[in-house]
């Protein structure tokens, strides 16, 4: 995870697997997915006739023990790990929600953001003291409709949701996948030997040993039970715009989106911007964790020595933490330490993932120039982020970006780098081997591939004292 990238989206995991420790699975689906959010995790599972959910605020492994999972028994099951993008950490935001109609029940667990949120709330009409999710809506409009089936609600609810999502959903018998028409987040599937699962990227299909089979397509409604794997369409797809940052930022270096490691892709992103934006340095530094592949790109491309220069301490949890900007600009020492054997008297390249607000990476330099770096040189993979994402990377505002109203020599006087580099939005793209018609750049060019209202925005559904 870079210094200072956009927050994550969710991680998501469903498993259909007869005779397996369904819950055990989950567990470690969403332990390979802990990177996608570190709020709250939850998992659901079904006997075949009872529902059983357990959510808790917290890392994957601070939510779940040994005897919370032997009370998890069933042979289906959902996982879910959250990073809020709508609403607040609070335990009724943790997810998988949960209804029931009284005869049936369902769990979902949602991977992206809505912007027809207020709509749907209307629809629903407000209950205080529920929670304040899209993903809540969503269930609630779900559970409405249950009398026919899980299956039938979806068909209809589906179609009239607008925005970015990846759902994994369950009744008592059968695990439920979807993605938005223009599949903005991942979901592949996987084969069990007497089963299948779903996850929001292939690194959790690889710990539960699953064959990948393919990816969720957009508008795709996957129904997984006793019959097997079945497909339905619930709209077509206008574009693709699978979100680009996940090759950048959000995904696991050893997951795979559309067949290619998302390492590789990361590489290529470094050795494009060696060509780019070369400087004289003699050591090349990754900003843990996406910077590695980067870097290791950078080097190959430049000729100049790949090193560390900065350690991560790994096990700082946001988990209970609102990160407000003063506990951000306090928070980096916490996570990034120079190395200032490794650094003293040289002149730096520190490949970087993103610069969002421009604090971190500010901290950043200051911290390796108080150890002795000789010169900084700032290197980001990705084009300045000038525009608010709106489906799922909490960067929600345009105030806050810090390319919104500066230049990139605006910025590196901001950040005190000696020399300031981007990749360009053409080496982005090529270097993740997709047309760009086919990507979300929605941050970097302002082009949103769904319309977004004016209003829309996090705390949406919150009660006005909360905002």
């Amino acid at each position: 995870m870079g210094a200072e990238s956009p927050r994550e989206a969710c991680g998501l995991f469903g498993v259909w697997a007869p005779g397996e420790e369904v819950a055990r699975l989950s567990y470690f689906g969403l332990f390979a997915l802990q990177h996608r959010g570190q709020e709250s995790a939850g998992i659901a599972v079904s006997d075949g006739r009872n529902l059983l959910v357990y959510k808790e605020l917290g890392l994957v492994s601070q939510v779940f023990n040994e005897a919370t999972l032997a009370t998890l028994q069933g042979d289906l099951g959902i996982g879910h790990t959250r990073y809020s993008t709508t609403g607040s950490t609070t335990w009724e935001n943790a997810q998988p929600a949960f209804k029931t109609d009284g005869q049936r029940s369902l769990a979902l667990g949602h991977n992206g953001n809505l912007v027809n949120t207020a709509e749907l709330a209307d629809r629903v009409g407000r209950i205080p003291g529920d929670a304040t999710t899209d993903s809540d809506l969503v269930a609630t409009l779900l559970s409405r409709r249950l009398e026919a089936g899980l299956r039938e609600a979806a068909l209809e609810v589906l179609p009239t949701l607008e925005g970015a999502f990846s759902f994994v959903m369950m009744d008592e018998r059968s695990v439920f996948a979807a993605r938005d028409p223009h599949g903005l987040r991942p979901l592949a599937i996987g084969r069990l030997s007497n089963g299948f699962c779903v996850a929001s990227e292939t690194c959790a299909l690889d710990i539960v040993g699953a064959t990948f089979v393919r990816d969720v397509e957009p508008g795709e409604l996957v129904r997984i039970d006793d019959r097997g794997l079945r497909s339905e369409r619930f709209a077509q797809s206008p574009r693709r715009a699978l979100c680009v940052f996940e090759y950048v930022y959000l995904a696991r270096a050893d997951s795979r989106l559309q067949g290619r490691t998302v390492h590789e892709v990361r590489r290529e992103l470094g050795r494009r911007l060696a060509v780019e934006a070369p400087t004289h340095a003699d050591l090349v530094i990754p900003v843990p964790d996406t910077g590695h592949s980067a870097a290791q790109g950078y080097a190959e491309v430049s000729g100049i020595p790949y090193g560390e220069g900065l350690m991560k301490n790994r096990y700082v949890g946001r988990t209970f933490i609102q990160p407000s900007q003063s506990l951000r600009e306090r928070g980096v020492k916490l996570k990034l330490n120079p190395i200032p054997d490794a650094i003293r008297g040289r002149r730096l390249i520190v490949i970087d993932d993103s610069i969002v607000r421009g604090t971190t990476t500010r901290q950043i330099v200051q911290a390796l120039r108080e150890s002795g770096a000789a010169e900084v040189h700032v290197r980001i993979t990705c084009p300045p982020i000038r525009w608010p994402c709106f489906y799922g990377i909490d960067m929600s505002t345009r105030r806050e970006l810090v390319a919104s109203d500066l230049d990139v020599e605006e910025i590196r006087a901001f950040v005190g780098a000696d020399s300031l580099g981007y990749l360009s939005m053409e080496g982005m793209v090529r270097a993740t081997g997709m047309p760009k018609g086919e990507l979300c750049r929605a941050c970097f060019d302002g082009e949103y591939p769904i319309p977004v209202p004016e209003h829309a925005g996090k705390f949406l559904l919150e009660h006005p004292a909360k905002s």
